[in-house]
């Protein structure tokens, strides 16, 4: 019975079926490779196909002359930018609206026109082809991307596959791939749309500068519902690749824009932000019609989750619209600073929209840019829909049916103006159609939204949003009781809170003025922000020690921000700088000069308040902490962000998007945190109850507690895995005494049944569990005996420098908990912890394995020398074939025994040590024959069977290793390893030398192909 072999090429297998399945055609790389029949290259260094990109041009723009239109072409593969990034952006835009081009009328006159490149309207009339091992040659550098799709002869897609049965090969190996190819091909990478990245299990889509986080998961083909129970393969290349859609994410889903570095990052959109436009679009256009009803519908996209930029799409989707006629967006918020964040976000990305979005300055200036035939994308406050005179009707602006007001975060009914946006705006523009974008849910009593706007046509909630990584949890901690508040005011604190928001402190003041004024001075009381600022420093600093961020502290009154920062600064005076470009600690809020002299330092005019947002928005800048009252709390993106303490009366929406500030993806950070010292948690119950109403899934907010209940759960089963073992040295002893602990508590580890697998993951969880509740009194209590786990585990893990993958021990939380809890994670010398010095493991002397077979520590030195051995393969299989696998399999018939139990620690080990002897002889073996290492791996390849040996002898068997090394190097051309022409020739070569020699017959095809592998091993070189 044939052994089923699962590899990578059974994942490119199943790839390339899927898309044989969308109508693709399909190539083998080596088929149309340079010199080959069916040759679509003239060099391996060509990317494009240029004959399909040619007939392809002609195809589609039959109208403009063949000069122009390879001039077009000329442009297309010409590179003008020093980085790739930069002809990427140039390339995309010649892709999607065409290459711009002049040319000569008959009558002498200048024309100019574009050249499509693809039809996006009309998927039928594009060339779609994947290729797989489609081999490009740069430089030095030969390499092989495992499936290339191609659309008119462009490639626009690469795929990077791995062995999903693989342990050690997982979907980041295949990222870390592709980081390679853009540093060594990125000729290639100029025309790039999408990467991809599986091990036929997992898969993640990504642009040409997304970082890890950022290659996310796509989990529908239609649209119409999540297909968990599919691959995940499967889905991604159904639901991104079928023509028509991959067309249009093409066209309407990519942006550029510079992050808080300045550097040129590239947007894709994600599932849920194509399928929601794609609804939209099909509502708008609906409602938008003489017969329709002017309400397009809500979209509910939880804060984080890329809001800003779905309405972006949308937008850019509609302005294109044939039947939306040159349309009138106008954006619609009700704040300044949420004005000016959604301005900025769509400024940035303008190149989407074909026009410069405006902002309107004043009443004037929006009744201005109105007033226009057609087109324009406007951006404008609810305020600034008003009529001349109070009391009176604001005037018609226009009665085109073309316009789509965008209301972002529409439902804010706490403003009191839903009835003044219905009554303002559908006088002014009386048939205009409404949609709106919020991050939070409409609540179910709130009649008036509906009947504004329409029902959902789309919602990803927090659930969804957490399940996707789009963000990251928000956890909740409570530190009120800490901070000696007097007990009998809380209850007067919590009346107010119905009462008293952000938003009315500035809408209703005159109300409210002699409740806040009390409630102020309480929460404002000396002694409190005293205690406030000491608590929140220790707290802030443990947590950064656990993972680095930043942090945000709101508060009630610009009083409060100023007295805070005044305490903090005095506790780390460091902390504070004068100048707006240095300093850690800054307040950011408005004012005026009638403000008293000590806040002065603190109010920033516009300008100012922005580059201090750059500021905190790069995450290696060293302005860490910012104090706000009511700024940065809406639309404000810093992912770098983990911390918020809040100290400030707040309730409903306003509360919700306050919190959503920590719940942006970063690197690792596997959660954001919320610290209350007011006493909040009913007010997030409230909100919590209009969410799951309104149908969302998942919480808002998660108590630590749950955290710390799951870093206790995981404490416990690292602490059972150890019982029995005495680790109190780690905290009492010297360091050589600690460094001592180490062998043993590896040895108790190994002894154990699967020990090794299961404390290693034991430790990665209990590391991320303690990266979110580093601060609580329950991981302080328990830190020093995770440090010692974390050594424990670190020892364990890499006993002979081997790499550890992302996907098995998250580097990011591992280098925080080491950080958090001094663990000498990344330094510990497993060697010296052993007692042994560190072998030049080419040689493995005769004095180290017999050190190795003395210690103390049986299982430790089984371990170290497996590890050894493995590595010493993985070298040797580089070089040489036949030995490689020989001692492969011997280890792997040693080390079976040994996990089966049927031979005991001493007796592996001598089995690892004679192992260790044969293949160092082995190496030895080639000098005494007289061979190079080229030579001895030919000679094993032909002398692996004894009977040839018996018949040639050794001497005319290394005559014939020789004469295979002259010849096979001079017929290695670059790629020959996958063309099939040039490894027939090869074949016949190597055949014609073993019948020259009279090597057996009956063993010549054997031996033939063992050469063809080996050489295959060594070409790479030769090649270069």
């Amino acid at each position: 019975m044939s052994k089923i072999s699962f590899n990578e090429s059974t994942v490119e297998e199943a790839a390339l079926f899927w898309f044989d399945e969308l109508r693709y055609g399909i190539a083998h790389g080596p088929d149309i490779a340079p010199g080959e029949p069916q040759a679509e290259r003239e060099s391996f260094g060509d990317v494009v196909l240029v004959g399909r990109l040619r007939a392809a041009i002609d195809r589609l723009n039959p109208d403009i002359p063949q000069e122009a239109r390879e001039e077009a072409l000329r442009k297309v593969l010409r590179a003008d930018s020093p980085s790739l990034v930069g002809n990427n952006r140039a390339f995309h835009w010649m892709l999607r609206d065409g290459v711009e081009v002049e040319y000569r009328r008959g009558d002498g006159s200048i024309a100019g026109d574009r050249v499509r490149l693809v039809d996006f309207d009309n998927s039928k009339e594009n060339d779609w082809l994947a290729v797989n091992q489609f081999a490009v040659i740069e430089g030095q550098c030969n390499r092989r991307p495992d499936i290339v799709v191609f659309v008119n002869g462009l490639p626009l897609a690469v795929i990077e596959l791995k062995n999903a049965a693989d342990e050690d090969a997982t979907i980041w190996d295949a990222y870390n791939q592709l980081q390679t190819y853009k540093q060594e091909i990125p000729s290639l990478f100029h025309f790039n749309e999408a990467l991809v990245i599986s091990d036929g299990l997992q898969a993640r889509i990504g642009s040409l500068t997304a970082t890890p986080e950022w290659f996310k998961v796509w989990r529908t083909i239609d649209g119409e519902d999540n297909a968990d129970s599919i691959l995940e393969l499967e889905v991604l290349i159904k639901g991104v690749f079928q023509k028509e859609r991959f067309l249009k994410l093409l066209r309407n889903f990519v942006v550029f824009e510079e992050d808080s570095t300045g550097s040129l990052i590239k947007i894709l959109g994600g599932y849920h932000q194509y399928h929601a436009v794609q609804k939209a679009v099909k509502m708008t256009v609906a409602a938008s019609q003489p017969e329709g009803d002017r309400r397009c519908g809500v979209v509910w996209h939880t804060q984080g989750s890329g809001k800003s930029l779905s309405m972006l799409f949308y937008a850019g989707q509609i302005i294109l619209h044939p039947a939306m006629d040159n349309p009138t967006i106008v954006a619609l918020t009700d704040r300044n600073d949420l004005d000016d964040q959604l301005f900025g976000q769509f400024q940035r990305c303008s190149e989407l929209l074909r026009q410069i979005p405006v902002q309107a300055e004043s009443v004037k200036h929006l009744r201005e840019l109105l007033q226009v035939a057609s087109g324009g994308v406007v951006f404008t406050t609810i305020q600034k829909f008003m009529p001349d005179e109070k009391g009176e009707r604001v005037e018609e602006l226009s009665d085109r049916r073309n316009i789509i007001v965008i209301a972002d975060e529409a439902h804010r009914s706490q403003y009191d103006l839903i009835d003044g946006l219905a009554r303002n705006l559908r006088d002014a523009l009386p048939n205009a159609s409404f949609i709106g974008f919020t991050g939070t849910p409409i609540e179910k009593r709130d009649a008036n939204t509906r009947a504004i706007f329409g029902d959902y046509i789309s919602i990803y909630d927090i659930e969804q949003a957490v399940k996707d990584q789009a963000t990251v949890p928000i956890y909740y901690e409570s530190r009120i009781a800490k901070l000696s508040l007097n007990e009998a005011e809380l209850p007067k604190i919590d009346a107010e809170f119905e009462e008293i928001t952000e938003d009315e402190e500035q809408e209703r003041k005159e109300k409210l003025k002699t409740k806040w004024a009390a409630l102020e001075a309480l929460v404002g009381d000396e002694k409190r922000i005293k205690l406030i600022a000491e608590d929140l420093v220790e707290h802030y600093e443990r947590r950064v020690e656990a993972l680095e961020g930043k942090a945000m502290i709101v508060c009630m009154s610009r009083r409060i921000c100023v007295e805070l920062y005044n305490e903090i600064v005095k506790l780390r005076p460091k902390w504070h700088d004068q100048d707006d470009d240095k300093g850690i600690v800054k307040i950011v809020m408005t004012g005026s000069a009638s403000d008293p002299i000590e806040w002065q330092g603190h109010i920033r005019n516009k300008p100012r308040r922005k580059e201090l947002a750059k500021r905190f928005k790069n995450p290696k800048d060293p302005f860490k902490i910012v104090i706000v009252r009511d700024m940065w709390l809406t639309g404000f993106d810093a992912p770098c962000l983990h911390t918020m303490y809040l100290d400030k009366p707040m309730r409903g929406h306003g509360l919700m998007q306050a919190i959503a500030r920590v719940n942006r993806v970063f690197r690792n950070k596997p959660g954001g945190l919320i610290v209350d010292y007011l006493g909040l948690a009913d007010q997030l119950k409230y909100a919590l109850a209009a969410y799951t109403e309104s149908g969302g899934q998942g919480k808002p907010i998660i108590e630590t507690d749950q955290a710390v209940a799951v870093l206790l759960e995981k404490y416990e089963i690292c602490c059972d895995m150890m019982h029995g073992f005495d680790w109190s040295k780690w905290t009492t002893g010297t360091a050589s005494e600690r460094l001592g602990l180490l062998p043993p508590a590896q040895e108790h580890v190994l002894e154990q049944e699967e020990g090794k697998p299961r404390f290693l993951q034991a430790v990665t969880d209990l590391s991320r569990a303690f990266a979110l509740c580093p601060t609580h009194d329950e991981a302080i209590r328990i830190r020093d005996d995770i440090a010692f786990f974390q050594a424990v585990r670190a020892a364990l893990a890499k006993p002979s420098g081997e790499r550890k993958s992302p996907e098995d021990l998250d580097q990011a939380v591992r280098q925080l908990v080491s950080k958090a809890i001094t663990a000498p994670d990344e330094i510990i010398d497993v060697f010296s912890a052993a007692g042994l010095k560190k072998p030049d493991i080419s040689i493995l002397s005769d004095e180290f394995l017999a050190e190795v077979q003395g210690l103390k520590h049986k299982n430790v030195a089984a371990e170290l020398l497996e590890k050894l051995l493995k590595d010493e393969i993985k070298t040797r299989t580089r070089r040489n074939l036949v030995q490689s696998r020989m001692f492969s399999e011997m280890l792997k018939k040693a080390l079976n025994a040994y996990h089966n139990r049927a031979i005991a620690t001493q007796e592996v080990i001598e089995e690892l040590v004679r192992l260790a002897k044969e293949m160092r002889d082995a190496v030895r073996r080639g000098e005494e024959l007289g061979l190079n290492d080229d030579e001895i791996a030919f000679y094993d390849a032909l002398a692996m069977n004894d009977s040839a040996v018996q018949a040639m002898g050794i001497d005319e068997l290394k005559v014939i290793a020789a004469e295979l090394v002259t010849n096979v190097r001079k017929s290695v051309t670059i790629d020959w390893t996958v063309r099939e022409s040039a490894r027939a020739k090869i074949r016949v070569m190597v055949r014609r030398i073993l019948r020259k020699h009279g090597y057996p017959p009956d063993l010549q095809e054997e031996a033939a192909r063992t050469v063809l592998e080996q050489a295959e091993l060594l070409c790479a070189d030769w090649a270069a």
